[in-house]
């Protein structure tokens, strides 16, 4: 598994094409005795949306995931623990209906069957109105009419993006750990950023962008985020399908009661 990665400098990044033939001078060196204690912040509804939607990768190891990252980085990191922070799905507006809503409880079981207190998720809630939402109709070859409007199902996530950056700000204030990855391409996350390079510099900053790599001749849909990057001290700026196909749970996760079994639509 090879994450392709930039090292960011005080001042402007630096491509990083091969991993292992760069060095990035803001990293300590692995001689170092004491492992720095790692975790991982993970925005769900970014990485669902962002890389895992529409692919056979949904059942994914994200211990495994981030682990792999580590031993690939050689910097004396421990992954101490990852931080999942999502929603619970709603059946009424899932493409599988409550199949949707037991494949997601499964995998959340799964991990924590696997893993126990090394993964925590933070469960954030969507809210919607029961009456629909007034938006502006778009109407082709037509300019904004702010007038004619059509009422829609407007499904929102709350609380997530607040949860992440309070619990990453608490974390590193407390002292927990050295360093930090934020995975993420929303910019929501940038004030935390700012705020933990301000308050903690000692702490090092990485941010995984949850995007497929780019494919020559093909549009860039998603872009990574300028202002994350700014404030990190790397980044990896997609995630490929074999990193994602490395990193799997197995299709049966055993428990001491029934085992896990992978969704079958998944």
């Amino acid at each position: 598994m090879s994450f392709s990665w930039l090292p960011l400098g005080t001042k402007k990044p630096l491509i990083w094409a091969a991993f292992s033939h760069l060095e990035d001078k803001t990293v300590v060196s692995t001689s170092e005795k004491t492992p720095k204690r790692t975790a991982v912040y993970i925005d769900g509804y970014n990485l669902y949306y962002g890389r895992l939607r529409g692919t056979p990768f949904k059942w994914l190891d994200v211990v495994q995931l981030f682990q792999a990252l580590l031993v690939q980085r050689d910097q004396n990191e421990r992954l101490e623990r990852v931080n999942l922070f999502t929603a619970h799905a709603l059946a009424t507006f899932a493409t599988h209906g409550a199949a949707s809503v037991e494949a997601q409880s499964a995998y959340q079981r799964a991990l924590k069957a696997k893993y126990g207190d090394r993964i925590v998720t933070v469960y954030g809630n969507h809210s919607f109105d029961k009456d629909g939402t007034l938006l502006p109709a778009f109407v082709p070859g037509q300019p904004y009419d702010r007038t004619n409007r059509t009422r829609v199902w407007k499904l929102e996530e709350k609380k997530t993006d607040v949860n992440l950056a309070i619990c990453m700000y608490r974390d590193v204030a407390k002292g927990l750990y050295d360093r930090i990855i934020l995975v993420s391409n929303d910019s929501d996350a940038e004030p935390a950023l700012d705020a933990i390079r301000q308050d903690f510099p000692h702490v090092m900053i990485g941010v995984v962008m949850p995007i497929h790599p780019p494919k020559p001749g093909t549009t860039i849909h998603r872009r990574t985020s300028g202002s994350l990057s700014n404030r990190s001290h790397w980044i990896v700026p997609h995630i490929t399908d074999d990193q994602l196909q490395q990193a799997q749970l197995p299709v049966t996760v055993p428990t001491k009661k029934k085992p896990i079994l992978k969704p079958e639509h998944w």
